[in-house]
């Protein structure tokens, strides 16, 4: 049998069944490794006696700061649709992992937690804002993990860490409490596997009345979805998705070579750009509206312990008009939803780069070398619009870089096509297996 440390959730359900281990068994073992691997990662915020949670997830009995040191540390009355269905699953929760404050940027520091660090290597950070559930994954801390995805934040992390990050189809996961990013945010899982992200989607994508925008159908078997091959699917592939952007080297030569493999799968691989502008300032109008309601009953003092950057984007967003926003919230977004679901007529699936870089310098929010200049949302162009239209968005690994960083491919679809997503993800996972980091690697 494999050691406990590199099996994943669909490995451990049989040798439970077969007594050959226990959750007991596993959970010490777990336990014991993060005792071992905390100090260099800091990816908890919150520890318990396998499953963590983004600190945005409401779980009864315990605290939801959401990354901020001025929000009540006061036990979270009752649990989160994600947390409840888990629970009733029988799943065993370790704790809850660090985010940026309110989840606001795509980077792994808040003024709560401090710094959370990447374990491909821990002089470079693990991306935002899932980003301790991200680092968990990456070291197999507890099989699933839990985030929430409002401009990348499950998939940046997912990219920078080397782990399959999964945004579904909007409202497939039901949220409560209601993020205040609106319809920009999805709630989704962080694994090592694939077919452990249908796992954790057969559980977490059932209904709940709490939140009234979610779907109320239940759920396909994403797990018997996996199987089938990509023959006869008609796949886009595109490189910077039509966006002027600075596209790494080395990033744009591991994701072209991915892209090829769904050709050696069988599907029909064309180079295409789905022919939308950046909606940077869709996302923006949003985002720092959002902001601006987190915000809204901090006074000057609280705001003068919170990180200067959501500050800033939130009396950003206190200056938008109301009907700037209803704007952007209707018109605006459908008109790229639209646009995309046209695409996806000629399309099955399609293909980017997770993120144009690999990860940076962990404790910045934007890479050293300028390239993108001061705005993090700059140097993820190809996660947002995603957001934005709703649809289905995966991250997986699909390679190396010399210095030994993780490069992220990104499967997207139709809404509602999460299930053909995974078996895209799935596919590619057993013809390029994904490699692993066992422990936190210090910097050269």
């Amino acid at each position: 049998m494999s050691s406990i440390a590199s099996l994943s959730a669909a490995e451990l359900g049989p040798l439970y069944a077969s007594k050959q281990l226990s959750p007991v068994e596993v959970a010490k073992d777990t336990l014991a490794r993060i005792e071992r691997f905390e100090p260099a990662v800091n990816a908890f915020a919150v520890r318990d006696e396998a499953l963590t949670l983004a600190m945005d997830l409401g779980v009864a009995g315990w605290s939801m700061q959401r990354g901020s040191a001025i929000a009540s540390d006061a036990p979270f009355a009752e649990d989160s649709p994600i947390t409840a269905r888990l629970r009733e699953a029988g799943t065993v929760f370790l704790g809850k992992t660090t985010m940026p404050e309110y989840g606001w940027k795509g980077v792994g520091d808040s003024p709560l937690t401090g710094i959370t660090r990447n374990p491909w290597n821990t002089g470079t950070g693990p991306g935002g804002s899932s980003s301790g559930a991200a680092v968990c994954a990456a070291l197999n801390l507890g099989c699933l993990h839990m985030g929430t995805d409002g401009a990348g934040s499950i998939r940046i992390p997912a990219a920078f860490t080397g782990v399959v990050g999964l945004k579904p189809s909007y409202g497939r996961v039901p949220a409560w409490p209601i993020s205040v990013m609106g319809f920009l945010a999805h709630l989704g899982p962080l694994t090592r596997t694939v077919t452990d992200t249908a796992l954790a989607m057969k559980v977490i994508g059932q209904p709940d009345a709490r939140d009234m925008t979610a779907l109320t159908d239940r759920p396909p078997d994403y797990v018997d979805g996996l199987k089938g091959s990509m023959r006869g699917l008609r796949v886009a592939w595109s490189p910077r998705l039509g966006q002027d952007v600075t596209v790494d080297p080395e990033i744009a030569a591991l994701t072209a070579a991915a892209a090829q493999a769904f050709a050696e799968l069988g599907a029909t691989v064309e180079e295409v750009d789905p022919g939308f502008d950046d909606p940077i300032e869709i996302l923006m109008t949003l985002w720092s509206s959002g902001a601006a309601l987190a915000l809204k009953s901090i006074d000057t003092a609280g705001r003068k312990q919170m990180d200067p950057g959501l500050v800033a984007v939130a009396e950003q967003g206190e200056r938008i008009p109301a009907s700037a926003y209803v704007d952007a919230l209707l018109n605006r977004r459908n008109a790229l939803a639209y646009r995309m679901a046209q695409f996806h007529q000629r399309y099955d699936l399609l293909l980017t780069p997770t993120l144009p870089l690999p990860a940076f310098a962990v404790g910045r929010d934007t890479p050293e070398h300028g390239a993108y200049g001061d705005d993090w949302t700059r140097w993820t162009p190809f996660t947002y619009p995603f957001n934005i239209t709703e649809q289905p968005a995966v991250s997986v690994p699909c390679g190396l870089t010399n210095a030994g960083l993780p490069a992220g491919l990104q499967i997207g679809g139709a809404f509602g096509k999460d299930a053909r997503v995974l078996r895209a993800a799935a596919a590619f996972e057993q013809a390029r297996p994904f490699a692993r980091v066992d422990e936190p690697v210090k910097p050269s």
